[in-house]
């Protein structure tokens, strides 16, 4: 279109040029036609030149010329900048034009839909994985460690006694430890019935020297029967003495932990012992290791039972929300108050973006691709100069012969 511009300029400087040569070789007697052609030539020469400049100082100097209010791209590039900034501040970040822009697109019931389409679940289960491969790549081994280390740190910070012992008795007072005793009551006749070979031994082996062995045996089967009754005894019976009795040492153990020193103590030391061995941070950052490999392997393969729940477990969330038209206006709620904190308290920055942006843009290569970016629309600026120029040009020359010929 350039191309097209300059040589409607020169067609329209031929034009005049050769209608001024026709008026000079014929004088008086030259056509009545060749003043209006000169006319419309000669304005639509000043036109094009007119938008010629007009349009080559928004870039840079006309000729190379130090035209006052010439080249305003390169000068007033930061200034741009600026002004856009706060055009788009006032215009798009406001909390008001946020908050209502942000409510009308309704984000969870479109991202719910699209998440449970079955259409994207191939694209869905590819995303999630790629997302845990991200978050495990950017998690090195050594910060996990250090994080291990610190979580353990805090933990060995407080007094486990007390609160240990204020859980225990609320467990008691509320009897929730009674399937922990009844598990244990069950354990206990299970041993007792496989325990005839055990105490058979045990008879054999402390018994006196001189017993002949069919009274071991005898001993022996007496002790087994006493045994397995007294523990299915203990099973059964909900009130058995053993298991009051055993009610009453946790209770005491509970009251020991929160106000005896001495048990106080003892357990921090065992906590101390605990937390301060090697092997305990060790064996964490191990299985940090270990588990991250085998998260990675299964995240590599597409069949993988994670892949595949990771997978499920998004579309069947998406699917829920989708679903229910309470949480999508309460997930709506969220997405419009957090859309305004950030417009309320964040702008600024955002804006300072693209503020910042321009700022560091060369000036020189801005204004190059700006004119490359709307040149073409420019050089139909300089078009219709030419034109219009040429009409006004024979417009004038028309009513001025009408009203002075």
């Amino acid at each position: 279109m350039k191309a097209v511009a300059t040589g409607l300029l020169v067609a329209a400087a031929l034009v005049y040029f050769t209608m001024r040569w026709m008026e000079n070789r014929d004088g008086a007697q030259v056509a009545a036609w060749v003043g209006y052609v000169r006319a419309a030539a000669e304005a639509g020469m000043v036109g094009a030149l007119a938008d010629w400049f007009a349009v080559t100082a928004l870039f840079r100097q006309p000729l190379g010329l130090p035209i006052p209010h010439t080249a305003l791209i390169p000068r007033k590039k930061d200034q741009i900048g600026d002004q856009l900034g706060g055009f788009v501040q006032e215009n798009f970040m406001t909390p008001v034009v946020v908050e209502e822009r942000v409510g009308s697109l309704a984000l969870p019931r479109r991202v719910s839909t699209w998440l449970a389409d079955p259409a994207n679940a191939s694209r869905v289960n590819d995303e999630v994985s790629r997302a845990f491969t991200l978050w495990a790549e950017m998690l090195r081994d050594e910060d996990v460690e250090k994080f291990i280390q610190a979580v353990m740190r805090w933990a060995a910070e407080p007094v486990w006694g007390p609160p240990m012992g204020r859980i225990l008795e609320q467990l008691v007072d509320e009897d929730r430890l009674e399937p922990v005793i009844q598990v244990l009551c069950e354990r206990a006749h299970e041993w007792a019935l496989e325990s005839q070979p055990l105490v058979d031994r045990v008879v054999d082996r402390d018994g006196p020297a001189w017993t002949p062995k069919f009274v071991n045996h005898l001993v022996g089967d007496k002790i087994y029967r006493e045994l397995t009754e007294f523990t299915y005894k203990v099973r059964e019976d909900p009130q058995h003495d053993l298991r009051r009795a055993l009610h009453d040492v946790i209770a005491d153990f509970a009251w020991e932990l929160q106000h005896d020193d001495a048990t106080i103590a003892k357990v921090e030391n065992l906590k101390d012992d605990f937390l301060g061995r090697d092997e305990v941070a060790g064996a964490a950052s191990t299985a940090w290791q270990a588990g991250r490999a085998v998260i990675e392997q299964m995240l590599e393969d597409p069949s993988s039972t994670l892949r595949t729940s990771l997978a499920d477990a998004v579309v069947q969330l998406a699917e829920r929300i989708r679903d229910d038209q309470s949480l999508q206006s309460k997930m709506n709620g969220w997405t419009v108050r957090a859309a305004r904190h950030v417009a309320d308290n964040y702008s600024a920055e955002i804006l300072s973006v693209i503020t910042e942006t321009v700022r560091g843009w060369d000036a020189e290569e801005t204004s190059r691709k700006i004119e490359l970016q709307v040149g073409r629309d420019l050089q139909f600026i300089r078009i219709n100069g030419t034109v219009v120029g040429s009409l006004a040009g024979l417009t004038i020359y028309t009513v001025s012969e009408l009203l002075f010929g």
